[in-house]
């Protein structure tokens, strides 16, 4: 049996963001403007991005309305909600930790009829998870039509108000407003929006259609630290301490629930870790740079472009600049909706051409899990 995206959507909310006014929707720390944002914004190439709020911070979208919105572009006359077997969603930013984000979706919708859902939570891989969860499901007969959403509103996780009281304990101490740059880094790369993709045992009525050949997913977590986190800090031993053994004082005052970054072992560990699973990948799946048409990295940041290039010409595996299809500057780093927004905008850009071959990569810095997966243009 084989498995086919047959049509792509997607949903951004509100309009896009410039890197000037990205402070007016955050919000300034204790008043006061970043002295990290233009750093960051300038190693990270990201030229706008999309919020689902408005410019006073006042949300505009849940999560799981921006995923149904972005499953109903799946849908037509002559497919309804009911014609789905499975929903399967994942995201890194649910709207809440219960109800699931899947059911959530999948009340959006609404329709006539029940139906399977699966929901992934975690980092950047949970789209890919989705995907994979979806592909199994079709390739061994046990469903015939499954959405797939990939979905953020990381911007909820990312406002002023969530950092104003570790803000004032480091100004007190060290008489500098800026926060610890670990804990400002995501601030200015992260954003919302959500895609969906409509995988179907048979190649779609439209022009195109995507095949998928095989989809592979690693952990490194068993020889890696953690590297991002939320919901979570690092304790004095080093070890990483779950929000529930924190007291509700230290939750504001150690900013537990903002995203953090440790951008040390991010730079230290994220290219090589990518570049010695493709090579054994190319080797698992018997393919070389040369039968690669498109490549689809989901690039945090386009820091990483050159890094990566030179990683892989070191090791003797270097996929050509002129292969790479990125849309990070002007939709955001949207995390586990990135890979399917390129997906999407490629699928419809009449770029693609019958029997090409297109490889996505998909990388999650939070314990360093990576994703590739091939797909064959039909």
């Amino acid at each position: 049996m084989e498995v086919y995206i047959t049509k792509a959507a997607k949903f951004f909310p509100n309009s896009p963001v410039s890197n000037e006014d990205m402070e007016s929707y955050l919000g300034k720390i204790n008043g006061t403007p970043s002295r990290a944002r233009r750093i960051i914004l300038s190693n990270n190439g990201i030229k706008q991005r999309y919020y689902a709020c408005s410019r006073e911070g006042i949300s505009t979208h849940t999560n799981s309305e921006m995923a149904a919105n972005a499953v109903r572009g799946l849908l037509d006359d002559s497919l309804t909600v009911d014609d789905l077997d499975i929903l399967s969603c994942g995201t890194a930013s649910p709207d809440q930790t219960v109800p699931s984000h899947g059911v959530m979706v999948h009340g959006q919708l609404g329709g006539n009829a029940d139906m399977e859902v699966v929901s992934f939570a975690g980092s950047c891989l949970t789209g890919v998870d989705a995907l994979k969860y979806a592909y199994m499901a079709i390739k061994s007969g046990l469903a015939h039509k499954a959405a797939v959403s990939a979905s953020e509103r990381l911007s909820a996780w990312l406002r002023a108000s969530y950092f104003q009281t570790e803000g004032k304990l480091l100004s007190s101490l060290e008489n500098n407003p800026m926060l610890a740059f670990q804990k400002e880094f995501l601030r200015w790369m992260l954003s919302d929006g959500a895609l969906a993709v409509l995988l179907e045992e048979k190649p779609g009525r439209e022009d195109i259609s995507l095949r998928i050949d095989w989809i592979e997913i690693t952990s490194f977590a068993n020889s890696h630290p953690t590297c991002m986190y939320a919901g979570a800090d690092i304790d004095s031993d080093g070890s990483l301490k779950g929000w529930a053994d924190f007291t509700q004082q230290e939750w504001l005052d150690r900013s537990v629930f903002a995203i953090k970054q440790d951008t040390r072992l991010l730079s230290e560990y994220i290219v090589p870790l990518g570049v010695d699973y493709l090579i054994r990948l190319s080797r698992k799946h018997s393919f070389s740079v040369d039968d690669i048409d498109w490549f689809l990295p989901h690039l945090s940041s386009m820091f990483f472009k050159d890094k990566i290039i030179e990683e892989s010409q070191r090791r003797g595996f270097c996929i050509p600049e002129e292969k790479w299809f990125v849309n990070l500057p002007k939709v955001g780093n949207i995390a586990s909706a990135s890979a399917f927004a390129m997906i999407e905008e490629l699928m419809y850009s009449n770029l693609l051409k019958k029997g090409q071959k297109i490889l996505v990569m998909v990388p999650e810095s939070a314990r360093f899990s990576y994703s590739y997966f091939m797909l064959t243009v039909c």
